[in-house]
């Protein structure tokens, strides 16, 4: 029997993935889901959530400003936020919940590469930021089990991921989160029983009205609307959904639309008439065909049943740091646990250190430019202070486990090592200043992605260089079979959860609901995100001093 539904691109496939949604979550392809598959959503969800509260403890802008919002449009029908009882509108839950999640840039990421499925390696990235849409509306109608909440959250991931693989949308300076904003549509839609034409019209309005560019990542100092970017197109999403739900029809058909982002970018018609050599403005220039009717640029893969969902593909982040860097990291833990002469001989006395990685990461975060970070979104995003900052904690400890499991555990990089302090640390800015970033070429980009390809050699003064070897699949990576995920997982969540907690009895309290989600009824599940956000611990906010905004005078 298939696992798998197709949607032709000569298909509407806008209400197939309604119609997916509808029939995934409803149950109607039965309970033939891996458990391994089961666990992976809890553990991305825990961990995606244990993101958020600690941003919120760090008095992080983003999250603060629209959890604030958020609390200012009370609706007794709706979601809440994190730590709060108080109910608001729906899409404002949400988006104050996922700008949390996403605020540290540390949950669980996707690089939309599946070999399997012909057609399905794009190479898109994205990000697990979007399981509070499945909570927000579980809250709303309060029938929604901890086991639906579950398949719907594997479901989003499963539309997001797939997306992913088919269309990329970095190619044309789209940000990512299109992809997540889609699903979210859907399964809002879906959980709330909209109809097929319903969530039709709330992924076409939301393609059509709100596609955000690349220019929130533009430059060598990023803002605010980086961190919160799917938060934002996720708000659309389900505010587009809910109007739909009223009654508001939206564009249809909206991956065959020739005018919507995936015709315009990627012609399905016209390109015969176009003159040859053609690109894009060739061909919308030269004909009239290309905006007749015409197929989408993909065929979309679907799971249902058995094993292979795209969330199985996706990758967690063990720590702070953009997955860009994961190879390096883990090349860093490497090199130090097999020769430990680095960490005791110190700073001084290396000469330089050497990274070689493949492109995107030699774009993203290799950038030279990116030595001088002044925010912490630019540190996250800049490979000589990530990987100087494991430097200097492994070097300031003076030896180091004798395993990569445990050196991972005790070099773990947490909020404090992107907060003010650690921004312009003397010791970490001056070792940046030794690291040259170097592109592999053609032999490490074709390793990429179905690997993180990385190399380190550290040159000392002495002469001696230690290298690290080709690094492919680090801990946290998807393909990884030597590390012990859910230990470094609980290693990460207490950490981020002494952020919060004053203690490890509530800790464990709020940990509780997040692990054992599966299990739980509808009304523990309107409660999964609560706790006494009055009694977190105090923190001042992490960047120094958060903007007060004129609002704040009205």
């Amino acid at each position: 029997m298939s696992t798998t539904v197709t949607l032709p691109a000569d298909s509407n496939q806008a209400q197939g993935i309604a119609q997916y949604a509808i029939d995934f979550i409803g149950g109607k392809y039965g309970s033939n889901i891996d458990p391994a598959v089961w666990e992976r959503a809890e553990m991305f969800h825990t961990d995606s959530v244990m993101c958020g509260v600690s941003a919120l403890a760090m008095q992080t802008n983003a999250p603060c400003c629209l959890r604030e919002e958020a609390l200012s449009y009370p609706d007794p029908k709706g979601a809440r936020v994190f730590g709060s009882a108080s109910r608001c509108a729906p899409e404002k839950a949400v988006v104050a919940n996922a700008a949390a999640v996403r605020e540290w840039d540390s949950n669980g990421t996707v690089f939309g590469y599946n070999p399997s499925i012909p057609g399905h390696t794009a190479g898109e990235f994205g990000h697990n930021d979007f399981y509070g849409v499945v909570i927000a509306a579980a809250q709303v109608t309060g029938t929604i089990s901890g086991e639906k909440a579950l398949r719907a959250m594997i479901c989003l991931d499963e539309i997001r991921g797939r997306l992913a693989e088919v269309f990329s949308l970095k190619s044309y300076k789209i940000d990512h989160v299109v992809h997540g904003a889609i699903a979210s549509a859907a399964v809002y839609g879906a959980l709330l029983g909209a109809t097929v034409e319903e969530i039709e019209s709330a992924i076409g309005m939301t393609v059509a009205h709100y596609v955000p560019f690349r220019a929130i990542r533009a430059g060598k100092q990023l803002s605010d609307s980086k961190g919160a970017s799917a938060a934002l197109s996720t708000e659309a999403a389900v505010l587009s959904m809910r109007r739909a739900m009223r009654g508001f029809v939206g564009p249809k058909d909206v991956f065959r639309n020739p005018e919507a982002i995936f015709r315009f970018f990627e012609p399905t018609t016209g390109v015969a008439e176009a003159p040859k050599p053609a690109d894009v403005i060739d061909i919308t220039l030269g004909n009239k065909k290309r905006w007749g009717p015409g197929p989408s640029p993909f065929n979309l893969v679907l799971t249902h049943s058995g094993a292979d969902f795209a969330i199985c593909g996706m990758h967690f982040k063990i720590g702070l740091y953009e997955h860009q860097s994961a190879g390096a990291l883990e090349g860093v833990v490497s090199l130090l646990v097999k020769n430990p002469a680095v960490v005791k001989e110190g700073v001084q006395a290396i000469e330089k250190i050497r990274i070689v990685a493949y492109e995107p990461a030699f774009g993203i975060i290799g950038d030279p430019a990116k030595k001088d970070p002044k925010t912490r979104q630019s540190a996250d995003h800049s490979m000589a202070f990530i990987v100087s900052r494991m430097l200097i904690k492994a070097i300031a400890r003076g030896s180091l486990p004798a395993t990569g499991q445990e050196t991972w555990k005790l070099l773990m990089l947490s909020p404090q090592d992107y907060g003010k302090e650690a921004l312009f640390d003397e010791a970490t800015r001056a070792l940046m200043q030794k690291i040259e970033f170097e592109h592999g070429g053609a032999e490490y980009d074709k390793r990429y992605p179905d690997g993180i390809p990385t190399s380190m050699d550290i040159h000392m003064r002495s002469g001696q260089t230690y290298s690290s070897g080709l690094i492919m699949y680090p801990p946290g990576h998807a393909r990884n079979t030597t590390a012990d995920l859910k230990d470094l997982l609980a290693t990460k969540n207490k950490m981020l959860g002494d952020i919060v907690f004053r203690d490890q009895a509530s800790l464990e309290a709020f940990l509780k609901p997040l692990t054992g989600i599966k299990a739980l009824s509808p009304g523990d599940l309107e409660g999964i995100y609560d706790f006494d956000f009055g009694k977190m611990k105090e923190h001042a906010c992490i960047d120094g001093e958060r903007p007060k905004g004129t609002m704040s005078k009205l």
